[in-house]
Parts: structure tokens; sequence; C-alpha cells
């Protein structure tokens, strides 16, 4: 017993006695064997420290004496430091340890990416944030620094982890050619060097490059790729770039020299094509998108029948395997591969392609948020697994979303979370658009993809609110949750974007501006701008409260957003006053809004001496969008720009309150989605299917109470998020009964493009009418809801009398 609590209290000595190390006063040692990316941390930890303390440590690969900080991946930690546990380490992907040991700090990694991942979990210990340049978020200075810690990391949640810069045409390009890469006049290895440091601090490994033909193509550059490499950052492709080739840009591929894009009728100059480019790429680590589409977004040519397609693309992958493993010189089993079904190579996937087995299915979302599929038991059996394409940022009908960030953290977090659940932990790229000013939900989306078991549906609402404060202040955390579930939960019923009510790419009458449905008559319209108002009012209070240094972050990362959406939301509000009263004060309160948003774009682009100068460079037009302009004003009142009445929503006076239902699994209470911010969720996703039409399934009871009832009926309108079926083999179902009445099944089936689906997309909800009977001698009735598809959730239920 004695020798017990001996050795206990060695033990309690040895972690309590541990020194820190002193990193203003250490040197930082690598192995010369050692991997080149682990050598560049060391460069990159040294100026870290030099960011915090001033001091910039020395870099050498002899171990000193007095404080030292041992970088160094599993194979070559011994030639450094003698008896560290590598257990867990060895074979391991991307996992790292930190060890203090007396005066040294030790930092393994079992790759050279999990060394990176360990020294940059230091640099933000000690205050240097990811978003340090791309943000401007300032390091706290500090005359010390001292540093103790013993962590291991697990594995991260999902391998690939990245984003695409897409739609670049008025952000990235444009700040770029005009600003940071002047002389090159386009997106090349300068900037790429800050987008993959900036990638590999949030913990990615991947980057999709910038693709439309108004950029270079990324090899165009050489020296692009070779900066990627630098950072350990393997290169990726989106869905229309077969084989890390980029057909939309003419310097890859001249319509008029190359000839059409069909492999049925030019596959030996598209062969070369492929070819070439593995040769030239070959030598580093790459993620290459397999099949092929049109030429950039377009539809694949040739036959339009989706089987004779699918016959193609079989083709296409024996071809483009065969080059792989003749240029990679191993298995194409061995070489990641990706395939995806976006679009209407979805359609050909149902057709029966078959993807070979390896190759991981990248699932995309409908490019609002939306899942379109997640892998199904059978898809889930395969080798290569499967991935998610997610959009925060899409160029396309029915409406562009390209300019602010809007997409509420909670939808994200349930529709990744089916597809993780369904095995979806091999890849994920998120369209980010020009990166800039989405920092916040980027930050989110790979802080899940990292660790998604760190969140859940109780916390990822306050995820964002927690990361500002802990930037900003703890004090303004509670402020930063109420502007943000403000900020999300008006861009749920109408994103900014989206305020002009017209829709891209349609009929003449739909792609013009119209007034909005929010009402001056019922109170909608000026709640809304008050909700805005309040909001853009507290974070100029917030601003003005923060020391000077903080402040071009703050306005880069929330400010700017909120204080534009409110704006935006005013002028379209005001001009819509102005046509139905023909209040001239209505008409400058809208063109005070046109200008106010102007100035915020100014303000973006002359911060920091112009660090940021087009970026923004205005509000992006997209190739058909009308929202960034000045609706027309009138002296008189005129229905001349009014909704069409097929594009208005039922909105019904009684409400049957949500947040009152006492919900027990498989129902949940999820704050932070729908258009009352508190939805009800109808069992997870994945769960076995039940019958809609029967009280024996699974179901929830709503009791509500109904006054003055004069007829002998009830309208009820319930309101659910607009999902897509989970899989091919499923629906969107659910059944409703009032009072034990027969169920009525409510099934939302709709088709992609069509009207309908761009309603839905543009308002985030899917109306269902329901007429019942009623007992008038009641007041007390109770609405049943019962699981059909599992995972539905309904945003709000109201009804008239």
């Amino acid at each position: 017993m004695k020798r017990k609590v001996l050795l206990l209290m060695a033990a309690w000595c040895a972690v309590m006695c541990v020194k820190a190390v002193d990193l203003k006063r250490c040197q930082i040692v690598t192995s010369e064997a050692d991997a080149a990316l682990v050598k560049k941390m060391a460069s990159v930890l040294s100026e870290d420290i030099e960011r915090v303390t001033g001091v910039r440590p020395a870099v050498t690969h002899r171990v000193p004496e007095g404080a030292t900080v041992v970088l160094a991946t599993a194979d070559h930690a011994a030639e450094l430091e003698s008896g560290v546990d590598l257990s867990g380490l060895r074979g391991a992907w991307e996992r790292y340890r930190i060890l203090t040991r007396g005066n040294r700090l030790i930092i393994i990694g079992s790759d050279s990416r999990g060394l990176a991942y360990g020294v940059l979990h230091v640099s933000e210990r000690i205050g240097v944030s990811p978003w340090y340049w791309f943000a401007d978020v300032p390091v706290q200075k500090k005359t010390s620094l001292d540093y103790q810690e013993n962590f291991t990391s697990k594995s991260p949640s999902v391998k690939y982890r990245g984003f695409f810069i897409n739609d670049e045409d008025w952000g990235l390009k444009t700040w770029s050619a005009h600003t940071f890469e002047k002389d090159l006049k386009d997106i090349g290895p300068k900037t790429y060097d800050k987008v993959c440091e900036l990638i590999l601090r949030l913990k990615g490994n991947m980057l999709a490059p910038a693709m439309h033909s108004c950029t270079g193509a990324f090899y165009s550059h050489p020296e692009s790729q070779k900066v990627a490499a630098e950072w350990g950052i393997m290169i990726t492709t989106s869905h229309c770039e077969p084989m890390l080739f980029n057909n939309a840009a003419e310097s890859e591929w001249n319509k008029a020299v190359d000839g059409e894009w069909n492999y049925l009728t030019n596959k030996e100059t598209i062969w070369k094509k492929f070819d070439d480019r593995l040769r030239e790429t070959a030598q580093y680590d790459n993620i290459y998108t397999t099949g092929m589409r049109g030429l950039h977004d377009e539809a694949m040519k040739g036959s339009t029948d989706p089987k004779v397609r699918a016959r193609t693309l079989e083709q296409v992958f024996a071809d483009q395997r065969q080059i792989l493993e003749t240029h990679k010189r191993k298995p194409a089993t061995e070489i990641p591969q990706i395939f995806v079904p976006y679009k209407e190579t979805l359609d050909i996937y149902d057709a029966g392609l078959r993807v070979p087995e390896d190759i991981t299915l990248v699932w995309p979302d409908d490019n609002y948020g939306y899942m379109k599929r997640v892998s199904n038991e059978a898809e889930r059996l395969r080798t290569g697994g499967s991935g998610v394409y997610y959009h925060l940022s899409y160029l396309g009908t029915p409406h562009d979303n390209l300019w602010i960030a809007t997409t509420a953290p909670m939808l994200m977090y349930e529709e990744l979370k089916k597809a993780y659940d369904s095995g979806a932990d091999r890849y994920w790229l998120l369209n980010v658009g020009d990166i800039k000013p989405l920092e916040m939900e980027v930050q989110h989306f790979f802080d899940m993809a990292w660790d998604f078991s760190a969140f859940s549906y109780e916390n990822v609402n306050r995820y964002q609110a927690q990361w500002l404060a802990s930037i900003y202040g703890k004090k303004y955390e509670r402020d930063f949750q109420q502007i943000l579930d403000t900020y999300y939960r008006l861009a749920w019923d109408r994103k900014p974007e989206f305020m002009g009510y017209e829709m891209e790419w349609d009929s003449k009458e739909n792609n013009l501006l119209h007034d909005t449905d929010f009402s001056f008559e019922t109170g909608t319209a000026q709640k809304r701008l008050a909700d805005y108002q309040t909001i853009s009012d507290r974070i100029d209070a917030i601003m003005q409260q923060l020391p000077q240094a903080y402040r071009p972050s703050f306005f880069e990362i929330i400010a700017y957003s909120v204080k534009s959406a409110y704006q935006m939301n005013r002028k379209f509000l005001m001009a819509q006053r102005n046509h139905e009263t023909g209040s001239a004060e209505a008409a400058q309160e809208a063109t005070q809004a046109f200008d106010s948003i102007q100035t915020l774009l100014t303000a973006y682009n002359t911060q920091l001496d112009g660090k940021w100068n087009q970026m923004l460079s205005q509000l992006p037009p997209g190739y058909t969008a009308k929202y960034h302009l000045m609706p027309p004003l009138v002296s008189a009142p005129t229905t001349e720009h009014q909704l069409p009445e097929s594009q208005r929503y039922t909105n019904f006076s009684h409400k049957v309150n949500l947040a009152k239902v006492s919900a027990k699994a498989p129902f949940r209470l999820l704050e932070g989605i729908g258009t009352d911010w508190l939805s009800l969720q109808m069992g997870q996703p994945l769960d076995p299917v039940q019958d809609p039409a029967s009280l024996n399934s699974q179901h929830i009871d709503l009791p509500f109470v109904v006054e003055k009832v004069e007829g002998d009926s009830i309208q009820i309108c319930v309101s659910v998020v607009p999902f897509w079926p989970v899989t091919l083999d499923r629906s969107n179902r659910l059944g409703v009964s009032l009072d034990g009445c027969t169920p009525v099944v409510c099934e939302n089936k709709f088709e992609e493009w069509s009207y309908p689906w761009k309603l839905q997309v543009l308002e985030n909800r899917k109306d269902y009418v329901l007429t019942f009977p009623i007992d008038r001698s009641r007041r007390r009735h109770t609405l049943t809801l019962i699981i059909g598809d599992p995972g539905q959730v309904v945003q709000r239920i109201t009804y008239q009398i």
C-alpha cells in the first residue's frame, strides 16, 4: 500500500512539477531528414511566436541547450528526443501529440500534416488566429510567453477537407488582379500562398482553385501548384474539371483548335489533355475528379439518353484510371478519386452508371444548402466511401447567392449530419465563392469537418457567437447570439439577395424586380425593418466599444454583412412603401438605403489602406441578377410592381405555439432553424420509414385552443423545411390528424428547376394547407403529427377559422 501511495505521489509530482517552456527564449529544432512541411512549420511557428512576443526564435537542426521546441513526424522523433511515446501515432492519419518535458515542448505528428496541425494548435493557443491575415484578426502582444501542454489529438472526422473558390469574377479575381498581384493581373501563386496557409490553419488539407474563364487556369501559373505543395495542400477540382483539367479556360481548351468537348467524337484529343496534365502533376499529392460533363458547367455532350451517357462515362472512367496508373505508378485503387453526381450526372448515375467501387461518391446539395442525396445502405458498403459538396455561395437559378453568407448554422449542421451519419466522412468540399466575407461560416464548416463529434443539435447554433466572443470579448457573447439569431432568422425568410423577388433565367415577368410579400398593412414589413435596425445599431455600438485595432476585422467578419443586409431590406421595403402610397418620404428612405450600401462597400474597400480593395468590387451581379439595382420610385400609388399571386405564401392569423410542445424522442425541438427560429424535428433522417397514414406510427400531439368557431371546418397550414428525400427510395411524407380523425398524408414531391422548387428554396418553406371538420362545441383541440419519412422538420403551424 505504501509503495502504491509513493507511486501516486511521484506521478502527481511529475505532472505538477512540469515547467512551462519559455517560447520567447526558445529555439526550434527539426531533423534534416524530415519532411519539407515539417521544416516549413518550424519557420511558421517561429514567425507566430514573433507576432506575439516581438522575438523570432532561431530554427536549427541541432538539439540545443535551454528552452527548445522539438518538431518531428513519428518516423523521425527518436532522432531528436528519446523515449517519446509514439503509440497511436504511427500509421495514423493527421494526428499529433504535444508533450512538455522539462524545458522542452515536443510536437510529434503521425505524418507531416499531423505535425503541422500540432504546431498550429499551439499557434492558436498563444493567440494567432487562422484569420490573422485573411480577416485581420489582431494578435495580442505579450511580454512573456510560457507554454505547457500534454495533449493527443484524434484523427480528423473527415479525411479530406477543403474549399472551392468559385464565381470569383467580382471578388477574388478583381482583388488579386488590381490589388494583390498587380504584376500578374490574375489569381496566381502569391494569392494561393495566402489561401493555402489559411486552409492549413483551418486544419484543412485540400483546395479546389478558382476556375472561371475570367481567371487564368491554375496550372497556367506553375508556381501555384508548388506553393500548394509547400503548404501540404492537395489540389482537388470541381465537378466539371476532370483529371485536374479546366476546360472553362481557353488556355486549356480552345474549341476552335481542339474541337468539341465530346468523348464519343473527340476522344483522342481529350485523352491527350488528361495524359498531359497527369504527366506534369503526378509528382504531387492530388485528388482526381473522374468522369466528365460538358464545357464548364454544361451538360455532357452527345446522346441525351441517360443510359447511353452512362455507358460513355464508364469508358471514361476506365481510360482515366489507365492514365492515373501510368503516371502515378500504382494501382488506381490506391489513388484518391472522386465522382460528383451533380446536376444532370445524378440522372446518369440513377440510370445505372457503374462507378468503380474505390472512387468516392461526393453528394452535392442543391446549391441552396439542402442535400439532394446521401448514400443508401448499399452505397455505404463501397470501399471509396462518400463525401459532400456543399454551397455557401452560388451563381444560378432561381437566384444567385454570391454576396454575403446567410446559411443558418443549424441547417448546415443538420444536412451535414445526415450525410456524415450515412458514411460521408471521406471528402468535404465547401463552395466559398471569394472566401470573404464568409469567414465565420467557413470557420464553422472546417471545425465540424475536423471534429464532428464536438457539435450537436444543442450547441451548434451557439458556436458562432462563442467564436466571435473568443476574439472580441466574452462580455459580448449574449449580444452576438442575439445578433446572429436575428440575422440568420430574417435571411431564412428571405435572403438579402432575394429581396428584389426576381427569378433569374426565368420568364420575362418573373425576371423583373417586384415588391415583396412582407406587408405594411399587417405589420410584417415594419417588424422586419425594426429587427434589422436593432441588430445593425447593436453592431455599431459594439464596434465603437472595441479597441481600434479590432475594428477592421470586426467590420470584415460580421459588421459589413449585418449592416448591408439591413440596408438592402430597407431599400426594397421602402421602395415598396413608395409604390403603395406614393410617399416621397419612403422614396427618400429607399434612396438613402441604396446610398448606404455603396458607402459600406467603399468602407470595406478602403480600410487598412485598401488592403482588400476590390475584394467586393461591387455587389456581385452574376450574369442576370437585379437585386443590386435601385428599384423604380413613383410619385403616386401604383400596382405595377406587385408580386404575382403565385409567389405569395399562406399566413393564417392564428398560430400553434411550438415552444410549448413537450418533445420526446424521436421528436426534437431545434433552435436556430425555421421562420420562428424554433422548429420540430420528426425523428432522425436515417431512421426506418413509417406509415404516415396510421396513428399507430410514432406521432406527437400538439394541443391548442380555438376561440369562437363559426363554421364547421378549420384550415390549417403546416409549413415544413423543404428537404430532399435522403435516398432515392424514400420521399418527404408526414401525416396530420385533427382530434383523432383519419390522417391526411402530406408529401413534398417536386422536381429540381421546377417553379414549385424555386419558390421553396427562395423562401425555405413548403406549405401544406389542409381542411378538417371541427367540433364547434369544443375549445380545446389536438393536432397530431405522424412520422412517415423520418427527419421532416415542421417550422410553423397556423390556422384560420
